[in-house]
């Protein structure tokens, strides 16, 4: 079966394909996950575990455009975003190398009788599903944590970048880790069902969509495994009356049109003071109109396609709705006259809370802007969704931002920049965008085991 395609997004050209792995291939390569877990890999000390993480990362940062460059090819990214993602997602693996010991060191607990000490091990082979959006970044995120806590990593990534999937399996295959502690799997969905349930598979780590996250969730907990999930978002950008839109305006574009909108933390939302909605309507969409759409290996183009076809149409499909029931388009939000699957970016104005957009996300270049009056009313607005990822809060006066971001229901929230992260920052939501966290000391803590020691 031919599941998994690279199909160029600038072309609409299929340019290559493989073959999805059969039963036995996929319990095959479990086994030697599971085997080399059971008798190696834990085992290992810190430090040469650190060793082949950190020498992934240094041939991902030395060879940086080389994998940016698949990056563009199957998903569309322009490649300045593309080595951007790629530097990230090296910086991830080191800071794991180099900061795993400290934080899984045992921990002496203060307790009125006896001594008691927690130590941290690990669980066993973790099974990962991951997304198309950041094709390293994602697989860096569980990979980098994962590998340096003792776990052993099984990857089913998205069908449409599978090039991107096997160029991680082998860079640490190229770094030294055997065969085993990182597995790229082209499976079937039937399958990957199959596999959570083994009894080999001690944690399943998915991002993705809100459909899927809500279908491996149930899939793990009927198989009793922890599980963590980093699902959608409809992140509030927030502009108090105070803002400075010279500043706010850069903020506007980088949040939500980066990656041509397709992140899960884009500024989808964005919720303006009326003092400055209309000079801020205006600015946005001018800014737009300088846009250079294009191959995104070219030097100069700004943005290039969308990452596939049913993305192009399902986000113009949504503004097509939006509009029918009451919303202004103020520009964009059509397919490109040209080859490829090209959107045209695009602002929504005055959606009413019975419009269905409401409370969608839209994954694709479209922003929305909503007046409001007063900072309650902002909080309201953000809230009253059903996802909490992260937001941004626009302000002059930090002290007043730092107090909104308290009541605004969500797992991140930025002051005067955009949603956005790091190695050292915990990543991760509330209600509909999943549980758990991934990245800085938290996300290493995930899929480990804190077994208690005691004694009088």
């Amino acid at each position: 079966m031919t599941l998994y395609k690279t199909i160029n997004p600038t072309t609409g050209e299929t340019v290559k394909t493989f073959d999805t792995h059969t039963d036995k291939e996929m319990l095959s390569k479990l086994e030697v996950a599971h085997t080399l877990w059971t008798n190696d890999w834990r085992f290992r000390s810190f430090s040469d575990r650190a060793a082949v993480v950190r020498k992934a990362a240094d041939i991902l940062l030395k060879n940086k455009e080389k994998y940016a460059r698949l990056i563009s090819i199957e998903m569309g990214k322009v490649l300045p975003e593309a080595i951007g993602e790629t530097e990230l997602s090296a910086n991830i693996l080191a800071w794991y190398a180099d900061n795993a010991e400290r934080i899984l060191a045992p921990k002496k607990l203060p307790i009125s009788e006896g001594n008691a000490t927690v130590i941290s091990q690990p669980l066993g082979v973790i099974y990962c599903v991951e997304p198309w959006n950041y094709p390293y970044y994602q697989l860096a995120r569980v990979a980098g944590p994962n590998l340096m806590a003792g776990n052993v990593v099984m990857v089913k990534h998205a069908p449409g970048v599978p090039q991107c999937a096997v160029a991680f399996e082998e860079l640490f295959r190229e770094a030294g880790a055997p065969e085993g502690a990182y597995t790229n799997l082209f499976v079937t969905n039937d399958q990957s069902e199959a596999l959570i349930g083994r009894s080999e598979i001690r944690g399943v780590a998915l991002t993705g969509s809100e459909r899927a996250g809500s279908a491996v969730a149930a899939q793990a907990g009927r198989a009793l495994k922890k599980s963590t999930m980093e699902l959608g978002g409809s992140d509030a950008f927030i502009v108090l009356d105070d803002a400075d839109l010279d500043k706010v305006i850069p903020n506007a574009i980088s949040g939500r049109m980066s990656n041509n909108g397709q992140v899960c933390t884009a500024a989808k939302r964005m919720i303006v003071h009326h003092s400055l909605v209309d000079d801020f309507t205006i600015r946005l969409k001018d800014a737009i109109s300088e846009f250079r759409y294009g191959d995104p290996l070219e030097q100069g183009i700004t943005h290039g396609p969308m990452s596939s076809e049913a993305a192009m149409k399902n986000a113009i499909g949504q503004v097509e709705k939006a509009v029918e029931h009451g919303a202004t388009l103020l520009t964009g939000g059509t397919q490109l006259d040209r080859p490829g699957f090209f959107m045209s970016a695009a602002i929504l104005t005055d959606i009413s809370k019975d419009n269905p957009v409401f409370y969608e996300e839209i994954f694709g270049p479209v922003a929305i802007i909503y007046p409001v009056g007063s900072d309650e009313e902002a909080i309201a607005l953000a809230n009253d969704s059903p996802y909490g990822l992260g937001g941004s809060i626009q302000t002059s006066n930090v002290e007043r931002g730092q107090k909104m971001a308290e009541k605004i229901e969500t797992g991140m929230v930025f002051i005067n920049t955009i949603s956005s992260t790091a190695p050292d920052l915990p990543f991760g939501g509330i209600k509909n965008s999943g549980y758990g966290r991934e990245l800085s000391d938290f996300g290493i803590e995930e899929f480990i085991n804190r077994k208690l020691i005691y004694t009088p």
